[in-house]
């Protein structure tokens, strides 16, 4: 079979810069995704006996550039049957790694247009072709309901989504769900900051990149930096158990700001991640492999002038954290590129279209959207095809700063 490299290999024999080219070569290489995720499922049904039913049949299927797996036949199985995903304990790819943690994009809008994850002319999704708020809320408690207990809302900008506030405070009551989080641009904060600590929500990450209001205008190329800090004074104020700052760190654009960023994190008794840009997406007005700023580098800048001590915390997610000695501030470092962390990946993300992806850098997924509203009552299918995707969750992703993108879905589709 395929190496999972292969996608990789085979790009350095073709620099493809014609859009017609690049969306040629990247079906090629979804279709020879596809044959290797076949052959890692068959592999995964042998050893779970889940094929043992020849009633269940798994699809895959290939459509332009997305690879999904949709379940097309469902039947009732006893409990003590061996290939009955209730029968199952939690949810385990099959790399033996256990998925606790899933991220939810409630919506591909966002009111900024960061320079990192979209293009300035973005088209965004019909809203018809968005989960409803009752069909986030359903898939949601699917997974608690198979042992994921923590939960991160995001975007796009998961605020500006109208009456988002009922998914906080339903999926903010299920019992086993012990971390209800939300990453956000902290625009809308100084509304919503009291009714999402109220709804249940126990921790903020506030995406953050510059302190200066003309670079963060830049940046983000609507950005008003003021809003945003009113925001943030908002989240400090609710009483959340922690509000974290993240920032990515692009060189000859902000990472002259890391010691700002860190003492105005610490002067708020905040913590802070600094995050390795993800090549989501094509930006044609923005070079990553130019503007790559690596943890390492990051790590030594701080050094100079902070004492920072590895930490044993963790929050579940990929940070590297260290302790600045005397403060409750922690730093942490988020590094797809210099320190690879797919080995312990935990975290599975669903789209605000419905695509539950099993990995950030790969298009491995299934179509959750079209199992809930094939099925608008009964949530037992949504449940086993939830179980059944863990078995194309792939190994890690392949990302390469010096090629054109393989993924070219951008960071605001993928929920940030």
């Amino acid at each position: 079979m395929f190496h999972p490299g292969s996608e990789k290999f085979l790009c350095c024999f073709f620099r493809y810069r014609d859009i017609r080219f690049r969306r040629e070569f990247y079906r090629m290489i979804s279709i020879l995704s596809m044959v290797l995720m076949l052959d890692r499922f068959l592999k995964f049904q042998r050893n779970t006996s889940c094929n043992s039913n020849p009633d269940h049949t798994i699809i895959l299927l290939c459509q332009g550039p997305d690879i999904r797996m949709s379940e097309e036949l469902y039947t009732s199985q006893p409990d003590n049957d061996p290939g009955n995903p209730r029968a199952h304990s939690g949810l385990i790819d099959p790399f033996g790694r256990t998925i606790d943690y899933l991220r939810i994009s409630v919506t591909d809008r966002c009111d900024l247009r960061c320079v990192y994850c979209m293009s300035e002319d973005m088209q965004f999704v019909p809203r018809s072709q968005l989960l409803t708020l009752e069909e986030i809320v359903r898939i949601g408690t699917a997974f608690v309901e198979l042992g994921v207990r923590k939960i991160r809302i995001t975007g796009g900008e998961p605020l500006t989504r109208k009456n988002v506030l009922t998914v906080f405070r339903q999926l903010g009551r299920l019992d086993g769900l012990q971390d209800l989080t939300l990453t956000t641009n902290a625009t809308q904060l100084a509304q919503y900051a009291k009714d999402l600590k109220d709804s249940g929500v126990t921790r903020i990450n506030i995406s953050l990149d510059s302190l200066r209001p003309e670079r963060f205008r830049q940046m983000t190329r609507t950005g008003d930096l003021g809003k945003v800090l009113e925001g943030v004074q908002s989240a400090l104020k609710a009483g959340f158990s922690k509000v974290k700052l993240n920032s990515v760190i692009l060189k000859h654009r902000n990472d002259d700001e890391v010691h700002a960023l860190v003492q105005y994190a610490l002067d708020h008794g905040m913590d802070i991640s600094f995050i390795e840009e993800m090549p989501l997406g094509v930006i044609e007005e923005h070079d990553r492999g130019y503007s790559y700023c690596s943890s390492d580098r990051i790590l030594s800048e701080l050094q100079k002038r902070f004492d920072l001590v590895p930490s044993r915390k963790t929050t579940g997610g990929p940070s590297v954290y260290y302790d600045i000695p005397g403060s409750e501030t922690k730093v942490g470092f988020i590094s797809p590129h210099s320190h690879n962390f797919c080995s312990s990946c935990n975290r599975v993300r669903l789209t605000a279209v419905g695509r539950l992806l099993l990995c950030l850098g790969q298009e491995h997924s299934m179509d959750l959207r079209r199992i809930v509203r094939s099925n608008p009552v009964n949530d037992e299918p949504l449940r086993e095809a939830i179980i059944r995707s863990m078995a194309i969750k792939p190994e890690g992703h392949n990302f390469d700063l010096t090629a054109q993108p393989i993924i070219l879905r951008h960071m605001n589709v993928t929920g940030g």
